[in-house]
């Protein structure tokens, strides 16, 4: 047996340990339906002003990776409201978004060395589960961010993830009212948000007989997969009508399979995040749309509650954060030159409620 696979199997043991440290404590979280919760527009009128913070407050934020721009905007936002209230941010991420041990690594050494919170985005739902069990012991509050979910975590702050899907499903019954073929690229096996995103696609998409999910495939984040996976769906389904895509990397690698097969226009494409690359090519006509979850958006709120529990402020188990479903038909509601989107967030959520 190999350093690596023995490496792995013994951080799933401190995973399982860890959860099981846990489990007398707090049921398994699902953070789609988790009851104790509140919307992110209601933190300041339901818990007031954000409070003092105890002088010299540090938040480490632990991230997947920083090669995917989703990422690198989240820890934006760390930073940015940590400038504001005048905390100290420090934010890490593994060199991948399968590097699982060493992301461990990076949450292990900030509970030692005087953080006063932590933000982490684990790379599976149970990689960073001993670093849970770690920083209780070091009575250091920890809040899960998008997009795995640890199911011991006792704070989280993200998106409805089932709901990603949803929408998209929901455009595809509109928009096509004949029905016909669609597939989907899913993100890493297991993974939560993966999970509850194709099982939002495919639920309500089964709701109209008309359509058919002639493949559901993983891409497991990556580009280049995506592309030979959809290259592969559409030389087998040339009649094909869509893809919904986990990621907005994997639906640009989708997006570029779809323009080769001369498919440009005739198979619609649609990615999850919001990242600015899709942005671009919905402007061009390519991408048919994505479900942007604003991640320097999201990345300001989880600091806000991050800091809030450093405050000592009693929050709900989970924070949920905006997310909205662009196309060409409102693309510039939510970008371009003197948009503000918090104030473009605030109006969405108070119309929604």
């Amino acid at each position: 047996m190999n350093k690596h696979l023995k490496s792995a199997i013994a951080g799933v043991a401190l995973a399982l340990l860890a959860g099981a440290a846990f489990a007398a404590d707090l049921a398994p979280l699902n953070s789609d339906t988790e009851k104790d919760r509140i919307d992110w527009s209601q933190l300041e009128a339901k818990f007031g002003a954000f409070p003092k913070l105890p002088e010299g407050t540090k938040a480490g934020g632990v991230s997947k990776t920083l090669t995917n721009e989703y990422w690198r905007s989240l820890g934006q936002g760390y930073e940015k409201f940590g400038k504001k209230v005048g905390a100290t941010v420090a934010y890490q991420a593994a060199q991948s978004e399968g590097d699982q041990l060493g992301q461990l690594t990076i949450a292990e050494g900030m509970v030692t060395t005087g953080y006063n919170v932590l933000l982490v985005s684990p790379q599976t739902d149970a990689n960073l589960q001993p670093v849970m069990e770690q920083a209780k012991e070091a009575k250091i509050p920890v809040v899960n961010v998008n997009d795995a979910v640890i199911p011991q975590a006792e704070h989280y702050v993200g998106n409805v993830q089932k709901d990603n899907g949803v929408r998209v499903a929901k455009w595809f019954i509109q928009n096509h009212p004949e029905g016909g073929k669609v597939a989907i690229i899913e993100g890493q096996a297991g993974v939560f948000a993966a999970v509850q995103r194709t099982a939002g696609f495919k639920s309500t998409i089964g709701e109209d007989k008309k359509f058919q999910v002639v493949a559901s495939v993983p891409g497991n984040w990556d580009r280049q997969q995506s592309y030979d996976a959809a290259t592969n769906i559409l030389q087998q389904h040339p009649d094909l009508v869509g893809f919904y895509c986990n990621n907005d990397g994997m639906a640009l690698g989708v997006v570029e399979a779809v323009k080769s097969a001369g498919l440009l226009g005739k198979v619609a494409v649609f990615g999850t995040d919001g990242i600015s690359d899709a942005y671009k090519s919905i402007a061009a006509g390519e991408l048919t749309g994505t479900v942007d979850s604003f991640a320097e958006m999201t990345g300001e709120v989880a600091m806000e509650t991050a800091l809030r529990l450093v405050a000592g402020q009693k929050l709900p188990r989970v924070v949920a954060t905006p997310q909205a479903l662009i196309t060409k038909d409102n693309i510039s509601k939510y970008s371009g030159d003197g948009v503000d989107i918090r104030a473009v967030l605030m109006k969405d959520a108070a119309s929604a409620q």
